[in-house]
């Protein structure tokens, strides 16, 4: 080669042997790949979590093995946990205290927590009792209370919750009465486990020896047969009353029966001004001061009607109780009570059982009311009496009515429970309140139209008397 030239080195390098490998990639798992230069070491990469999975998968089986000995192997060993035992205080009226142990017997095989003292108490001044206990707060749990005492008990009941009675559950479930009666302000304040009305007691022997005498059904029938069945001695004093109606000292439901009158009349007890209310106090007069059927020298009406003295009477369904009692080999029946022509009203006079504001076992108290208002309980109590005394307590429920209606003592409330209706004018509610006060001015006004009073004179005062009163408990005559 000529010195003067310069060898051209080849643009790239020659190589006779093996090509040169190609570069290795490697990946971790979860990210890019990764060139490595020709000859380096490769380095494999691990998942970033792969090394916790032991730990991961042992923290998992202590997991379910903690499960396994909370909640399957130590309940096997553990005693079931006691519920707490509840005792709920329930006051009664009538039903003696051997029926009420069955049935509370009976509640307690289901809910053996749960204990009832069942303390029957007295009539006599029952009401002022009761709250006076409730707002010391000693009274009763569950209580027994006259279908005309909301107005006065308002404060101290407690509403029925829905889960016991819907609103739609009551109304198809009792008679449209109980609604009216318990009802206020949205809400139902308790529960019926009976019903009792007004019906006309007729003494069957009497009627059948008159023949030509028919059960009345309407008042100017009442009046014809009870003109026809009184009897008078030689000076012409009754001694046999044809109907026991007309005073207000020997008639043991007046006010009732005078309170029928009326509502069938169309009239407002509370408005004693109107006609529709005068006129009924002048008929209920009339059986005593012109028919005659009737005498205060008589015994009072349920004693008169046992004994003979009264061939018929008016009277709610538990004096048939007391009637047999004192004469069992009485033949009397019960029939409904008579009407205006082209009404169809009833006097309804019945008891509510109740659960205290203040008590704290509301919820308990509730649940064994439910169980008492069950058709079988129900059922089971009117038995249980039936083995002691003429009948138990008619049904408050409308699915049970037909139960009875052929009954000779329960048959003729049940007849009437759907056109029953009510006002504060119950007799023998012992009240010494609501009740009482306003019957109290109704018997004046009776007395005095025995009594030739002019009208003026008779009507101030009860007019009077009856708005203070209905003033007092929050009531306002119907306009």
């Amino acid at each position: 080669m000529p010195d003067d030239q310069i060898p051209v080195e080849p643009p790239f390098p020659i190589s006779t042997g093996s090509p040169p490998p190609s570069p290795v990639v490697v990946s971790g798992e979860g990210g890019p790949p990764t060139t490595l230069p020709p000859g380096e070491p490769v380095a494999v990469v691990e998942p970033p979590l792969k090394r916790f999975y032991p730990f991961i998968i042992g923290f998992g089986v202590i997991i379910l093995l903690l499960l396994l000995v909370t909640k399957v192997i130590l309940p096997i060993f553990q005693k079931p946990k006691t519920p707490d035992v509840i005792s709920l205080t329930y006051w009664g009226l009538w039903e003696p205290e051997n029926i009420m142990t069955q049935v509370i017997d009976d509640y307690r095989k289901d809910h053996p927590n749960i204990t009832i003292q069942y303390v029957r108490q007295s009539p006599k001044d029952y009401r002022e009792r009761l709250q006076s206990s409730l707002a010391k707060g000693e009274g009763p749990d569950i209580f027994r209370w006259h279908n005309t005492w909301l107005p006065m008990l308002k404060n101290d009941l407690t509403s029925v919750p829905e889960s016991i009675y819907s609103a739609s559950e009551f109304d198809s479930t009792f008679f449209p009465i109980a609604k009216k009666d318990v009802y206020i302000s949205g809400q139902y304040y308790g529960i019926p486990l009976e019903f009792d009305a007004l019906a006309l007691y007729v003494n069957e022997e009497i009627m059948s020896q008159n023949p030509e005498v028919k059960v009345p059904t309407t008042w100017d029938n009442l009046r014809q047969a009870a003109f026809k069945l009184t009897q008078r001695d030689a000076r012409g004093q009754v001694t046999r009353g044809g109907v026991a109606m007309g005073t207000t000292n020997n008639v043991d439901h007046f006010s009732d029966i005078l309170g029928l009158m009326i509502l069938q009349n169309g009239g407002d007890p509370a408005k004693p001004d109107s006609e529709t209310v005068t006129s009924a106090l002048k008929f209920y007069a009339l059986f005593t001061k012109q028919d005659r059927s009737w005498s205060e020298d008589l015994p009072g009406s349920t004693l008169a009607f046992a004994t003979g003295k009264a061939a018929m009477m008016l009277a709610p369904s538990w004096r048939a109780i007391e009637i047999n009692q004192t004469n069992p080999k009485l033949n009397f029946k019960l029939y409904p009570v008579p009407q205006l022509p082209g009404t169809n009203v009833a006097w309804a006079s019945y008891w509510i059982e109740g659960v205290a504001k203040k008590s704290d076992k509301q919820e308990q108290a509730w649940e064994f009311l439910k169980y008492l208002s069950s058709q079988e309980v129900l059922t089971k109590m009117y038995q249980l009496a039936g083995q002691t005394r003429l009948f138990g307590e008619p049904y408050p429920k409308q699915e049970m009515s037909t139960q009875l209606q052929a009954d000779p003592y329960s048959g003729a409330i049940m007849t009437q429970a759907l056109s029953s209706r009510s006002w504060p004018m119950a007799g023998r509610t012992f009240d010494n309140g609501l009740n009482d006060r306003i019957i109290k001015y109704y018997q004046d006004a009776i007395n005095a139209y025995l009594n030739d009073q002019e009208e003026k004179q008779i009507l101030e005062p009860l007019i009077a008397g009856v708005t203070q009163v209905l003033s007092q408990y929050g009531l306002v005559a119907s306009q």
